[in-house]
């Protein structure tokens, strides 16, 4: 049997924001409470939010403080500003970091806990508020999932935190609202979004429905992320790419991610990398390591991506899939952490203790091939090199 956990409100598709107040009637709900940050306050858009539900006679409070990575502190500080009024759901407008203080928010809003009390692998199914995401970035696929991940600011660790209770009951997802976002931000939104199809593919709970979802993804992503890098308003790459995040937050949702996962988080946590940056940091390496897991799947991803033909060996597609791994990270600018400039000495000396919480996620234990410490040590000395 397999348990599949999907939002069941979903709007899809260029001006989808429109469709927010008819999609809160649908789902019951009347009192939001929108988390936002300080950019996406300025821009217009919360506005264009705020107009759109008073216009429909419903009126929105709003906390416009969420950082990147969001903390222990963040989050507390979002949720008392909820307790100010009354609330029957929280909406997350935005990236991931804004999306994921929602959740957790919703959750602390009726449940009295601690995020460190709700790490994996403790699993939140027992319902809060209700969550609405609108996701102004194409690739966390935080609008689709039952996960968040929380910063513990005074150890450094990114928390993951999972279950039914972080799954939106009410997704957002509209392009139009990408096409605005610069070059680096789509390049690593977008190939955290690859990442999750594949991890999701050839994750060992990965089933026949969420391979559907992850295929197409990636054959959605693949095709169109250089043209959303380099013609931002090219409204059908924005169009693809977006849905492909949406389509692989579905897939890894259900079927979990993997090692580059597992090992992402840490490098975010001490040295404050973007999310999806050091997922494209570690996925050629990962990819090639773990190649030997699961050779059949990983070259029916070159297959359906276009990199490899049917008549090409599984270990031909493999190695070609690496290559081609590589070779879209120098075509979109995708640093080393050497290059990235980050520091050598506390690189070298965080390695056991960032395998160490890499292996705690449970991330790796998905993988097709599965690490101990001292591999995932080396992997990282590979990616560093």
């Amino acid at each position: 049997m397999t348990a599949l956990y999907l939002p069941p409100f979903v709007r899809l598709g260029g001006g989808a924001l429109n469709d927010l107040p008819d999609a809160l009637r649908l789902a019951g709900l009347k009192t939001p409470f929108l988390i936002t940050d300080q950019f996406m306050a300025s821009s217009g858009l919360l506005d264009r939010v705020s107009t759109l539900l008073h216009e429909a006679g419903i009126e929105l409070r709003a906390f416009t403080d969420a950082v990147p990575d969001p903390t222990i502190t963040s989050v507390n500080a979002a949720l008392t500003a909820l307790r100010e009024g009354r609330h029957d759901c929280v909406i997350g407008l935005g990236g991931g970091s804004p999306i994921d203080t929602a959740k957790m928010v919703a959750v602390l809003a009726v449940h009295d806990t601690t995020p460190a009390s709700l790490r994996a692998p403790f699993m939140q199914d027992e319902p809060g508020l209700a969550i609405v995401a609108i996701p102004t970035t194409a690739g966390t696929g935080s609008e689709a999932t039952r996960v968040t991940v929380i910063t513990d600011e005074t150890t450094d660790e990114k928390m993951l935190c999972m279950g039914a209770a972080y799954q939106p009951r009410i997704a957002i997802v509209d392009y139009e609202l990408t096409l605005s976002m610069p070059q680096r931000l789509t390049a690593d939104t977008g190939t955290d979004a690859l990442t999750h199809a594949l991890e999701a593919y050839v994750s060992r709970r990965a089933s026949p429905f969420t391979d559907a979802l992850a295929l197409t993804a990636m054959a959605r992503i693949w095709k169109y992320l250089p043209a959303a890098c380099t013609d931002p308003g090219n409204h059908e790459a924005r169009a693809a790419v977006m849905q492909g995040a949406f389509e692989a937050g579905m897939a890894f949702s259900n079927a979990s991610v993997a090692l580059v996962h597992g090992m992402s988080r840490p490098i975010g946590a001490h040295f404050h990398v973007a999310h999806g940056l050091s997922n494209a940091m570690l996925l050629p390496e990962i990819t090639a390591w773990s190649l030997p897991g699961a050779k059949q799947r990983y070259a029916t991803c070159a297959r359906v991506m276009g990199l490899a033909g049917e008549d090409d060996p599984d270990s031909v597609a493999g190695a070609i899939l690496v290559d081609a791994l590589r070779k879209r990270n120098a075509e979109i600018g995708v640093p080393s952490p050497r290059t990235f400039g980050l520091n050598a000495a506390r690189w070298d000396n965080l390695l056991p203790l960032m395998a160490e919480q890499a292996l705690a996620s449970g991330s790796p234990a998905n993988n097709p091939r599965i690490p101990d410490a001292d591999d995932i040590i080396e992997l990282y000395r590979r990616v560093w090199a």
